[in-house]
């Protein structure tokens, strides 16, 4: 598995831990295993590339006493610790962790020895690019070409090798193989409403023709629709949230946080140009103060930005960053918010901006509202080098107090099924699985769930699993299709195959449910499961996002665990409001104080077999109405029971939750 391989690079390292005891074995060449992909089989080969061919990699950095850092990374973040909350400066984990400026030289020094141009260089990693006789000289293997699928793919002929001179600083490497097609994306999606007001209910039996929505859950039947799932009328869906109406449901507004204090820290690739204009009209037009001077920074080069044909480019990833920043400003609306833009939607630049929040400590806490799958039918994988090196930097975050965040998906269990017919999957899944990077033990993964207001008041009514199925109005408006509705959108999570169990689950996580993989296959050992929170990111129980970015200033609804994973980071910044404290990485403490959350539980399960539904209408769009059926609670084969469960975490947070921090 690649938890193995991942744990083998990282062992590597301990070596470091005692270099001047002379019992310590003398450093030894060293293996880095997955950097040869399974895809590039001699069957495939199809040559070496060109002489002159550049190829640019990433040889990640192991740093001093791995043991120790993740030794002291669950000390602080566990509250029955002794050393709970004693958190390190960057500079002091620096000089007891991290890489030390001899280890960095003399890694340098290798690989320009062997040809090897350095393009950058860090603490965590070094970039590097080279001829494939270069990369032969330093890693005991070229680069061939391989036919994959029809395409020409390159990649190491065989495992990359380092040198014993240098195998106790190197973690792994990365980058020196084509990429394929997993690339990191949004795990947000938009509903086609703007920003609408509820309509009054016709006085006849036909459908509006103009956008309508409830004001709360059932305030408005939809008269004049199809019969769906049950004989009477169902309500219209409610219209987008705005961030008020959150902060009340959740709790936040009665417990009278507002986040001051902390700051937020945003992941996504590139920059919005016009996000702080954005986020103050958004905040103007639904009761909220704008930022103030100040309390909003951006970390953003558009001179450094690549590959944007292939992950979409600033337009593409603006209304992601929007959502971010609209949810995280609008729940903590007195927390600084800082934006790091990575140059590309990459997992060496999106973990470069991280490592910037981490080693700068520019913020408590960290959303990011991105993943890809672990596992995809071209083999493209995850490798073990990228996970060390991303874990390296999150335990690097805990250690210093801070906390981060990944939405869980959108796919639901992400598997073949749900990817036919789901809006936001990746179609080249090869199994059911748990994503990453939401999966690894030491972030906090944030799941999804669909919220109903209660009455005028606006108060919490119910939440159900993120999990939609999704049928439209026929053209004579008679009938629904396809119907019964197939999967569309769902909060992601499930057992992880690539992780062991951590320790902060052990107590809360039902045994069936760690020991059985998302394939059905038993696992001896048990495992990790996601997610470990949820806060609403239904499509269909939507929030607004404003945005420009070039053209004129409008408000749309988004739905996806992208909104979840910023809302939970609010969370967690009024938590440290009241804490007065950093609160570090958040699993351990949510794991102790699981009965502080609203258990979220299935209400299609808790009360009937009938789908809990309603009807989305659009209005005419282009001509024609535009009208949806839509059944909550049904995310594919995850799903929400009493307890712990692989479709909701442990629940939702809740007023008692924050309640629970003061001091």
């Amino acid at each position: 598995m690649v938890a193995v391989a991942s744990a083998a690079l990282v062992s590597g390292s301990l070596m470091l831990a005692v270099p001047s005891q002379a019992s310590a074995p003398a450093p030894a060449a060293k293996t880095i295993a997955g950097s040869h992909p399974s895809w590039a089989t001699a069957s495939t080969d199809a040559g070496a590339i060109g002489a002159a061919t550049q190829i640019t990699g990433t040889v990640y950095l192991a740093g001093q006493n791995a043991a120790g850092l993740t030794a002291y990374a669950t000390a602080v973040s566990d509250p029955g610790s002794a050393s709970y909350g004693k958190f390190l400066s960057p500079a002091a984990y620096q000089a007891r962790f991290g890489a030390t400026a001899a280890q960095i030289s003399a890694v340098r020094k290798w690989v320009t020895g062997a040809g090897l141009t350095v393009v950058s260089s860090t603490d965590h990693a070094i970039t590097v690019r080279g001829t494939s006789a270069a990369l032969t000289k330093a890693f005991g293997t070229g680069v061939h070409q391989y036919r994959v699928s029809g395409k020409l793919r390159h990649a190491l002929v065989r495992n990359a090798v380092v040198p014993a001179s240098v195998s106790a600083a190197i973690l792994g490497v990365n980058g020196f193989n084509s990429a394929g097609t997993n690339v990191v994306k949004p795990d947000s999606v938009q509903v086609s409403r703007g920003a609408t007001t509820g309509t009054a209910d016709r006085a006849d039996s036909t459908l509006p023709t103009t956008a309508t929505c409830s004001d709360y859950w059932g305030q408005k039947l939809a008269k004049g629709a199809p019969a769906g799932y049950t004989k009477a009328p169902v309500p219209f869906d409610q219209c987008s949230f705005y961030p008020s109406q959150l902060r009340k449901a959740y709790g936040i507004t009665a417990s009278g946080l507002t986040g001051k204090g902390a700051t937020v820290a945003i992941v996504d690739a590139y920059g919005s140009s016009t996000m702080l204009a954005d986020a103050n009209q958004y905040s103007v037009n639904h009761g909220d103060k704008p930022f103030k001077a100040g309390q909003y920074s951006e970390i953003v080069d558009p001179t450094q930005w690549t590959d944007q044909d292939l992950c979409g480019g600033p337009e593409g990833w603006a209304p992601e960053e929007a959502l971010d920043v609209d949810m995280a400003h609008g729940l903590a609306p007195d927390a600084n918010v800082v934006y790091v833009g990575a140059n590309s939607c990459n997992d060496d630049d999106l973990l470069s901006a991280i490592s910037t929040i981490v080693d700068q400590h520019l913020a408590d806490v960290v959303s990011n509202s991105w993943g890809e799958i672990m596992h995809t039918t071209d083999q493209a994988d995850v490798t073990a080098s990228e996970i060390a090196a991303y874990e390296q930097v999150f335990k690097q975050a805990a250690v210093e107090g801070i906390g981060i965040g990944f939405s869980a998906g959108d796919c639901g269990d992400s598997s073949p099924t749900a990817a036919a017919t789901g809006a936001n999957c990746q179609p080249d899944t090869s199994r059911a699985q748990a994503n990453w990077p939401d999966s690894d033990p030491w972030v906090t993964s944030v799941g999804g769930t669909a919220l109903g207001l209660a009455g005028k008041s606006g108060t919490y009514g119910f939440e159900t699993d993120m999990g939609t199925h999704r049928s439209a109005l026929s053209a004579d408006g008679t009938s629904w299709t396809p119907f019964p509705a197939p999967f569309y959108f769902g909060g992601g999570g499930g057992t992880s195959e690539d992780f062991a169990q951590p320790w902060y689950q052990r107590r809360t996580v039902p045994n069936t449910v760690s020991h059985t993989l998302m394939t059905g296959a038993r696992s001896r050992t048990a495992q990790r499961v996601t997610p470990d929170v949820s806060m609403n990111g239904d499509l269909y129980t939507s929030v607004l996002v404003g945005i420009s970015d070039g053209a004129p200033y409008s408000e749309g609804g988004y739905g996806g665990t992208s909104v979840s994973s910023p809302e939970f980071a609010a969370v967690q910044a009024d938590a440290l409001q009241a804490r007065h404290h950093a609160v570090g990485f958040a699993n351990p403490t949510i794991y102790a104080r699981s009965g502080l959350f609203t258990d979220v539980v299935d209400r299609q399960a808790q009360h009937s077999s009938i789908p809990l539904s309603n009807v989305t209408d659009f209005g005419v769009v282009s001509g024609k109405l535009n009208v949806r059926l839509v059944t909550f609670g049904q995310d594919t084969s995850l799903n929400a029971v009493r307890g712990y469960d692989s479709a909701t975490g442990v629940g939702s947070p809740t007023v008692s939750y924050l309640k629970s921090f003061r001091r």
